[in-house]
Order: structure tokens, then sequence, then C-alpha cells
């Protein structure tokens, strides 16, 4: 069994361009987003060890996040770069309405990913393995690799985070409502959000959200609710936890870093209702910056919002 860091994560990094509603409307700040890596740093910046499996281009933006891993302390000794094809790219822009999403990501190296590919032995050696529903929409042998990873996980007794992200224009509602509910009764930390989990699921009350995917089989279900916190629910318990109150002015990516965020302080010991509470801190306080990683904060700032709290 591989040497595993305890946190490894499964998707498609993005390099990210993104344009501040103050500014010209021509200027763009260049970071790096994706999901699944995302969540990888911000549980990194709690003090967790993390580790990424992809695939990225052999271009200027594969070598970015090859910098920033290693400066970030996410283990990358995985991860492969495809020949030809390049690295996915994401554009952000905001409006009164919320932050908007575009993308160049078709045939992208990390949607080449296949099962044969996958460092099966990396996962099996974690604790948590994490993913999304991004993951498994970007192609067919992307889900059939996700797939696989979760078999892997699963006979290995490596607790599955998933996150239910959900991204119509990489594939239709009915199929993601097959495919995320299926992912969900294999995993043991469902995270969905509220706006996504009422597209999927059809229903609107966050209690009842919960009761589905618990009905599904998922152990433990954090639903993600913005501004009104999160809602932490087992089959025997349930927590409101309430939102911690900022200038927000970007939330993009507050929603992996609350998964890092999450799974790091589980991973400490902390029960369920505790992580959240830390998480609710961290998410909130990654809202005050532009980007996905840029704002994400370490524990000491989080903790510091915890005790003024």
């Amino acid at each position: 069994m591989a040497n595993s860091p305890a946190i490894v994560s499964l998707g498609e990094p993005l390099i990210e361009f993104n344009r501040p509603k103050e500014g010209d409307g021509r200027t763009w700040l260049q970071g790096f987003g994706g999901d699944s890596q995302n969540v990888a740093i911000a549980a990194a910046r709690q003090g967790a060890t993390t580790g990424y499996l992809t695939s990225i281009g052999l271009d200027w933006m594969g070598d970015a996040f090859l910098e920033l891993w290693k400066a970030e302390g996410v283990d990358a000794s995985r991860v492969t770069r495809h020949p030809t094809a390049p690295t996915g790219v994401s554009f952000v822009t905001h409006s009164a309405a919320g932050h908007k999403f575009d993308y160049l990501r078709k045939n992208s190296a990390a949607s080449l990913m296949t099962p044969e590919t996958l460092a099966a032995d990396y996962i099996a050696g974690a604790k948590f393995f994490h993913l999304s529903a991004i993951g498994q929409a970007i192609s067919e042998s992307a889900r059939l690799t996700c797939a696989a990873a979760i078999a892997t996980a699963r006979q290995a007794g490596v607790k599955v985070s998933y996150d239910t992200n959900l991204r119509l224009r990489l594939w239709e509602l009915d199929q993601a409502r097959q495919v995320i509910d299926a992912t969900i009764a294999q995993c043991d930390i469902a995270l969905p959000s509220l706006d996504d989990s009422q597209q999927l699921t059809g229903l609107t009350a966050p209690d009842s959200i919960v009761d589905y995917y618990l009905g599904l089989g998922a152990p433990l279900v954090a639903l993600k609710m913005g501004a009104e916190g999160s809602l932490i629910a087992t089959k025997e318990r349930r927590t409101r936890v309430p939102p911690f109150k900022v200038e927000a002015v970007d939330a993009t990516g507050a929603g992996d870093t609350f998964d890092g965020a999450l799974l790091a302080r589980l991973l400490a010991g902390d029960a369920p209702d505790v992580a959240a509470r830390y998480a609710n801190v961290a998410a909130a306080l990654s809202t005050t910056g532009y980007g996905a990683v840029t704002p994400i904060p370490p524990a000491d700032p989080v903790l510091a919002a915890l005790k003024s709290a």
C-alpha cells in the first residue's frame, strides 16, 4: 500500500481568470480553481496532509499547478501529464445575481483520465477519499475513473467524501440525478449545497433534503446553505450550524473551502457539528477576497474568528 496522505482528492483543476466587480471590465485576475483541488488546498491550510489525483497538460498552466501544489504542501507525486491535451480553464464573472462560470475544458487532460491509469494504491492508503459530481460530468472516461476510485476506497475501508456540485452545462439533469443518487448511496460523507439539492431532488426544505440523502444511505450529510449556515445530520441527530457573518465579495470556492475544512477537522477528531462550525467560518472568510484559492484561510484566522463569534 502506498505511503499516502490522509486526504486524497480526485478531479479536474482549472486555471482561473476572475473579473472583479469593481474593475474596468477588461482586467482579469489569474488564479486557480477546480473544486476538488480547492478542497485539497483548503484541507492542507487547516493542517491536514493532502494529495491530488488528476491529469494536467504539458503547458504553462500545468506547470503553474505543480508549483502551486508544492507551495501549498499538496502531494502531486501521482499527478500525470498528458502529452497533447491542455489543462482546463475557467472564467468567473460577477453580477447582482452572484458569480457565473464559463469554461474552456472540452477534451482537457483531466477529462481523458481512465480507470487503467488510476493510482488505486494511493487511494487505498488514505483516510478520506474526496470527489465531486463535476469530476463525473466532464466525460464518460472520467466518470468511470471516479467509479473505480470509489470502489477502491470502499474496498480498502477509506471513507468517501462527495460533493454534489451540479454543473448543468456538463450533463443533463436526469443523468446528473441518476449518477449523483447512486454515488450518495456509496459515500460516507455527503456534501450537497441547498440550491443544487433543490434542483436534484425537487424538494425545497433543508430537513426534507437531508432526509432524502440519509435515506439513500449516506451516514453523514452536511448540507451547505450559504448565508444560512449549514445543516449537519445523521440518522440519530441533526444540528443547524449558524453562519458566520462577513462582507462577502466573491463566493467562488466557498463550498470547497467548507468541504476541505470539514474533512480536516473530522480527521483531527472533531464531532461533525463541531467540525461544521469551523468549516462555516473558514468558508465565510474565503468569500472576503477574489478567486477560489487565494482567499482560503489557514487555521489561525479561522480559530481567531471562532473565538470572536
